[in-house]
């Protein structure tokens, strides 16, 4: 875990997380490391975890606090931008998408106010990277009446992923939900105590094929057709890629209509 050990020997600004966060960013986060990145964090603390963060993404990444005090403004370094408003705000929104582009990244560990998530979501989640990442910490303020929240309380973010699992299922609701544009641009949702992510990406094609458990082993060749191609799908028994031997999987050329993948 590359970022919990960047946390543990934090020497820069104070960080202040729940520790089993950890495992979440180490599943959400790596594909965005080394690689051009627009990370925006709500919520700046006392700018430790923007610090991290750039370390971990390293220098292609460009990082963009939001906050409503502006004396967060000393925090800003290189990589690091740090804007002043209300998260709640979508002229302000607007106006850093239009400064800064669109972001792949946004945790929002904000206000924590029911409003303030649910709005800063609803707008920023459609416009945000088509295979962008939406976190949202310390979703358990849902349920406190200081935030706005309680138990069951409509309109907040626990209640809006609870309908968004139906979204997310229409395709194979038999008609029971009505497809949306969080249907077709989410490609999974994941809860863990305190936090909620989303995956933005195409839905992937419902198919759902019954393999007989007496089929051939060895080399025999399985037919799965995926996204209207068509895939001959060697054994694992088999694995061997292009000019060279051991594990691995490889795309050869096949009957000049069908791509064959060996696995």
């Amino acid at each position: 875990m590359e970022l919990w050990r960047h946390y543990l020997t934090n020497e820069g600004r104070t960080i202040h997380k729940w520790h089993h966060y950890f495992s979440a960013y180490d599943v959400h986060f790596p594909r965005f490391q080394s690689r051009p990145c627009l990370f925006w964090e709500i919520g700046v603390g006392q700018g430790g975890s923007l610090q991290m963060l750039k370390t971990y993404l390293g220098p292609h990444a460009h990082l963009v606090g939001i906050d409503i005090a502006p004396q967060k403004r000393a925090i800003e370094e290189e990589q690091v931008a740090i804007r002043i408003g209300d998260q709640s705000d979508e002229q302000f929104l607007a106006g850093l998408i239009d400064e800064f582009g669109v972001p792949d990244v946004i945790v929002d560990d904000g206000s924590h106010q029911v409003d303030d998530v649910c709005n800063s979501f609803r707008y920023l989640y459609p416009r945000m990277s088509k295979t962008g990442v939406y976190f949202i910490e310390d979703v358990y303020t849902a349920y406190w009446p200081n935030c706005g929240g309680s138990l069951h309380c409509e309109g907040s973010i626990i209640e809006v992923a609870k309908n968004l699992i139906d979204e997310l299922n229409a395709e194979l609701s038999r008609g029971a939900v009505a497809p949306t544009e969080f249907t077709s641009s989410t490609m999974s949702m994941h809860f863990y105590p305190g936090l909620i992510v989303f995956e933005r990406g195409p839905s992937d094609p419902k198919v759902s094929e019954r393999i007989p458990n007496n089929a051939p082993t060895g080399i025999s060749a399985r037919v799965h057709r995926l996204r209207g191609r068509v895939y001959k799908i060697r054994h694992y028994s088999d694995l061997r890629p292009a000019g060279g031997s051991g594990p691995g999987p490889t795309r050869a050329s096949g009957d000049g209509n069908s791509p064959v993948l060996f696995f």
